[in-house]
C-alpha cells in the first residue's frame, strides 16, 4: 500500500477520521428526523461537498433526491474575493422544493450567503444549510448554518473535501496546513 507524503505538509490533525464518521452520523440522524416525512432535494456545493455529501446522505436513510451546484469565489487565493460566480448551475428546477444544501466549511459566508438568495429567488419552498465546518471568526455575511459538523479555529484546513490550491481533498481527516506552505 502506499503511502502519502501529505501529512507532513500539515501541522497538526483538527478532526481525526472517526471524529468525522461520528459527527457525520448524527447530523444524518438529525435530518432522517427533520425531513423523514418530505423528499428533500441535497444540493452539494462542489467541490468541497463531496465527501461530506457522500457519507451524509448515506447516514441520514431517507427518500430524496442529489444534485450540484458550482461555485467560485476563492480561486486559488486562500481568501475570498467576494466575489461569487456560478460555474455549474442546477439541472433541476427547485420550485417548491426543500432543500438541504451541503457545503465543506462556512467561513466568510459570501458563498452560502449568495446561494440562500439564489435559491430563494428561484422558487426554493425551503433552504436548510449543513457544513461540516463552521468558522465564524471570519463571517463577512449575516449568514448562519442549520446543522455544524464542527466548529473550527481561524486555521487553514484541508482535508475530507477541503483543498489547497485543489490538492489535499483526499486526505481521510481534517488538518491544518503549515503556514509557510500558503503565506
Amino acid at each position: 500500500m502506499a503511502k502519502s507524503t501529505m501529512d507532513q505538509d500539515l501541522s497538526k490533525v483538527l478532526f481525526s477520521e472517526e471524529q468525522i464518521r461520528q459527527r457525520v452520523q448524527e447530523l444524518g440522524d438529525e435530518l432522517f428526523e427533520r425531513f423523514k416525512d418530505r423528499n428533500p432535494l441535497f444540493v452539494g456545493v462542489l467541490k468541497g461537498c463531496f465527501l461530506f455529501m457522500s457519507d451524509l446522505i448515506r447516514a441520514c436513510q431517507i427518500k430524496s433526491e442529489i444534485e450540484f451546484i458550482a461555485v467560485s469565489s476563492y480561486g486559488d487565493e486562500f481568501a475570498s474575493s467576494g466575489n461569487v460566480q456560478i460555474t455549474r448551475d442546477l439541472q433541476h428546477d427547485i420550485t417548491g422544493r426543500d432543500l438541504i444544501v451541503v457545503e465543506d466549511i462556512l467561513d466568510s459566508g459570501n458563498t452560502l450567503y449568495f446561494l440562500t438568495q439564489y435559491f430563494k429567488a428561484k422558487g426554493a419552498a425551503s433552504v436548510t444549510i449543513v457544513t461540516l465546518l463552521d468558522k465564524p471568526a471570519r463571517r463577512e455575511k449575516p449568514i448562519h448554518a442549520d446543522y455544524v459538523g464542527f466548529e473550527t479555529p481561524d486555521e487553514f484546513v484541508v482535508g475530507y473535501g477541503l483543498d489547497f490550491k485543489q490538492q489535499y481533498r483526499n486526505v481521510p481527516y481534517i488538518g491544518v496546513m503549515k503556514p509557510e506552505l500558503y503565506q
